[in-house]
């Protein structure tokens, strides 16, 4: 994470109100960015403090799809026919 930390304060009131933890908030936050296509999933696991891993398992539970295009699927062919070759 970035040494530079901006700092969003959230009552506790709110928190309490939304039966939310900061880790739950941030992780709402993070799928929810994520979900938008606003973070990549690199960004948005950070955000989430989770392994990414841990995230993709929370989207594929919350039935949010991949952001993967066809030019991802083109990088992803290439480098498996490169890695063929090695």
């Amino acid at each position: 994470m970035s040494s530079n930390l901006n700092i969003l304060n959230i009552p506790q009131d709110i928190l309490d109100s939304a039966r939310l933890t900061i880790h739950d908030l941030r992780t709402e936050i993070a799928v929810s960015l994520y979900a938008q296509r606003r973070l990549s999933i690199g960004k948005a696991h950070e955000l989430a403090d989770m392994s990414l891993w841990e995230f993709r398992q929370l989207l594929a539970f919350r039935r949010i799809s991949p952001d993967y295009d066809l030019s991802d699927l083109d990088e992803d062919i290439a480098t498996l026919q490169e890695l063929k070759r090695i």
